[in-house]
């Protein structure tokens, strides 16, 4: 079975590497292997959007759509908001790679950076006296994003420590992963139940690198999500 889903994945690769040169420069397109061993990229074009490479983990958004196993009710989702790290909107869309049996063995992602689209825009905007600010996209949910997913805005980073510290700061608002030392247990508890619910113990290694951000030992941490599946 491993085989014939690496068999499945390779033609995908190919795939990832003719969509980036038929799409071009302003599409990033992502192809991730999902296994019991591997949560992470294994072929990419116009990796320059995201600054990620072969070898990076999975995001936090695809992870929280594995564990709400999303892919089971939907063969893709469209439109998704995504933020690269220099800070620009990604419109970002994935279809679920399953083998004969219906499980999960990849995701191929594509990240549209429409900047250059915009910039062009603002300044035709410009020649006619029009503020972009009156043209904002309407509020609210994205219509072809699954109600389990609304809200939720996809990083990318390029490490699983790094991946926590970004899940860290948001979990720490004003103090960040610099007084990780300072949090009380439930504190700690709470942070590994967010963790958890992003699936982010879904990752090889994640463990380890929580335990090392919330200075304490792995032990502590499978003591603690033992105690949040005991609460359920």
């Amino acid at each position: 079975m491993k085989s014939t889903s690496s068999k499945l994945l390779k033609n995908y690769g190919i795939l990832v590497e003719f969509l980036g040169n038929v799409l071009g420069p302003d599409y990033e397109i992502a192809l991730h292997e999902i296994s019991s061993d591997s949560q992470s990229i294994i072929a990419i074009a116009n990796g320059h959007i995201s600054g990620r490479k072969v070898g990076a983990p999975i995001t936090d958004f695809a992870l929280k759509m594995i564990k709400d196993k999303v892919y089971e009710t939907n063969d893709y989702v469209l439109n998704y908001k995504g933020i690269s790290k220099s800070g620009k909107v990604l419109r970002s869309s994935t279809i679920f790679i399953k083998d004969e049996n219906g499980s999960l063995i990849g995701m191929l992602c594509i990240n549209f950076d429409a900047s250059r689209f915009t910039d062009v825009s603002q300044k035709i905007l410009e020649l006619c006296n029009i503020r972009q600010e009156t043209l904002k996209e309407p509020e609210g949910p994205l219509p072809d994003v699954p109600d389990a997913l609304s809200g939720a805005v996809e990083s990318f980073p390029e490490t699983v420590a790094e991946m926590i510290e970004t899940v860290l700061e948001s979990c720490l608002p004003g103090s960040g992963i610099l007084y990780t030392d300072r949090l009380t247990q439930a504190e700690k508890m709470h942070i590994v139940d967010i963790l958890n619910k992003r699936g982010f113990f879904l990752l090889k290694g994640a463990v380890s690198q929580a335990a090392k951000q919330l200075k304490c030992s792995e032990p502590t941490i499978y003591w603690y999500l033992s105690a949040l599946n005991s609460d359920k």
